[in-house]
């Protein structure tokens, strides 16, 4: 691909994303689009963001269960970028009108007190460098069609980041087992998936550490204050107006929001 290229495809995503409006998958007009390139049309996509005003709170892993990574044929998980104007506050609303088909996910939150820069970068270090822990829940909302995307698609698309809400329960991670967290996520009332910290790469400080070791690559670092998404711990269930979501997580606290139309 051309570097004209990622910016026009940075551009037509965001133009769906704002018109919350279902696309065909890039991949379709550039078959040959390798994970590279779909990683700068994120870059474009994320500089206009901030030229437009936007802030980053901190990045966000994708594809973190050995399934998934499985069912992707990838190696490694894949990473995007939570803005500002993403965030909902704890017990607040999402609204559906300003997605396309939005699924939620139950996360642990990390917020880094110190820089983490690769590569080399373990979950101990990660640990180490971590001030707080916090629930989250994370609105996914892929631009694409019926969620038919590659790997390239979805990398491009922003990891498919749409919204979050952080509970207000903030833990040093000295505190917990993160790994035997167990979660569950329910929506109005009914539990609609479950599972444990481990189910992110064995641990969730792990998602942090090899983030912090892909973007190495880039001469990027994992930067203090950051909140960093460390990847689903549950499956991600599709929104409907009227729910009224929330997951608690064992030793940390409880996240919900309602769906408003």
């Amino acid at each position: 691909m051309e570097a004209v290229q990622y910016k026009e495809t940075a551009e037509f995503l965001l133009q769906a994303e704002n018109e919350r409006r279902e696309v065909l998958k890039i991949t379709n007009d550039f078959p040959d689009m390798t994970v590279e390139d779909a990683y700068k049309i994120q870059e474009q996509l994320v500089d206009i963001k901030l030229k437009q005003g936007h802030r980053i709170i901190g990045p966000k892993m994708g594809l973190t269960s050995r399934a998934k990574m499985e069912q992707m044929k990838v190696e490694e998980p894949i990473y995007g970028y939570i803005f500002d104007y993403m965030v909902i506050p704890e017990n607040g609303s999402v609204s559906m009108s300003e997605h396309i088909h939005p699924k939620v996910e139950a996360e642990i939150a990390f917020i880094l007190g110190k820089d983490l820069e690769g590569p080399g970068i373990s979950g101990v270090q990660v640990l180490q460098a971590t001030q707080y822990v916090v629930p989250a829940l994370e609105i996914i909302d892929s631009r694409y069609k019926n969620f038919q995307f590659t790997l390239q698609d979805v990398i491009a698309d922003n990891a498919s980041s749409s919204r979050v809400v952080f509970g207000s329960r903030l833990l040093s991670p000295e505190q917990l087992d993160l790994d035997l967290v167990g979660v569950t996520l329910s929506i109005n009332g009914e539990i609609k998936d479950l599972g444990a910290g481990a189910s992110v790469l064995g641990h969730p400080a792990n998602s942090v550490a090899m983030l912090a070791n892909m973007l190495a690559r880039k001469g990027e670092k994992l930067q203090a204050g950051e909140i960093i998404l460390t990847g689903g711990i549950t499956g991600a269930v599709m929104l409907s107006t009227g729910d009224f979501v929330s997951a608690k997580f064992d030793g940390i606290g409880e996240v919900s929001f309602f769906v408003k139309e």
